[in-house]
């Protein structure tokens, strides 16, 4: 059997590239993920890629519901239980089809940055004649910049694709001066001192829904914070992404940034 994890961007359709829309119709079997209805958002966008996108009348199209991860105790330790959970959960769904030979997923961003879903396909692949398969996306940094009109990196510089976790407990990596920060729910670039940072933070990326603002930390951190705020209640949930940038010239936002939907 094939696995096929396709990346489908940051919620827009128009993000797929020729490949995902070629593995999409190529495949026998495409599941779709529910995480509740405070994430009802996420399966009705993949169910709306596959409305949009699927051709093969011979593709089946299902649905199954994903666990939840337990909050309490060791992170690390309840997130291995949890991913064990889901390949269960996935296994499960795939038996209900048994002549499925190609089954695909639709991969928010892309499988390989900040996504879990290779570790869960190494799961089964342990148990089983698999071969698993991936198609890239576009990712929520590129997604990030594009919205903001500015480039990742200084000139000539490196910058450093990290979390918010790691942000908030070891504070600004050393010899970096461009950072850019996932999996953050508690905005922790409040834990820095802002003198002579800017920031440039996007939620909703690609979606009707998106919203983006930027400027300096001191200015535009607590509006930011906000406007997560208030966002999250309106929707239930929330995915965002920020950049940070310190040093000479980055007082100057791009010409895409800007509260605003």
């Amino acid at each position: 059997m094939e696995l096929w994890l396709i990346g489908i961007g940051t919620g827009n359709p128009d993000h797929l590239t020729l490949q995902a829309v070629k593995a999409i119709n190529g495949a026998d079997l495409i599941l779709i993920p529910r995480k509740g209805e405070k994430k009802a958002d996420l399966a009705d966008l993949r169910r709306a890629i596959c409305g949009e996108m699927l051709t093969n009348p011979r593709t089946v199209v299902s649905e199954f519901d994903l666990p939840v991860r337990d909050a309490k105790g060791d992170y690390l330790h309840g997130v291995t239980d949890w991913h064990d959970a889901i390949a269960e959960s996935w296994r499960a769904a795939i038996d209900r089809h048994p002549q499925a030979m190609k089954v695909a997923l639709l991969i928010w961003g892309d499988p390989a940055l900040y996504d879990s879903s290779l570790r869960i396909a190494e799961r089964l692949s342990r148990h089983g004649d698999l071969s698993v398969h991936v198609v890239p996306g576009i990712m929520s940094p590129q997604a990030l910049t594009a919205a903001h009109g500015v480039p990742m990196n200084q000139l000539g510089a490196p910058f450093l694709v990290t979390t918010g976790r790691r942000l908030r407990d070891h504070g600004w990596p050393d010899d970096v001066d461009t950072l850019l920060v996932m999996l953050d729910g508690e905005c922790s670039f409040q834990t820095l001192k802002p003198d002579g940072i800017s920031i440039w933070w996007g939620a909703y990326l690609g979606m009707p829904q998106q919203i983006v603002d930027a400027g300096p930390l001191a200015e535009a951190g607590p509006r930011i914070v906000a406007a997560r705020k208030a966002a999250r209640a309106r929707h239930g949930w929330i995915m965002d992404i920020y950049l940070l940038r310190r040093g000479p010239g980055t007082g100057m936002p791009g010409q895409g940034s800007g509260a605003g939907a």
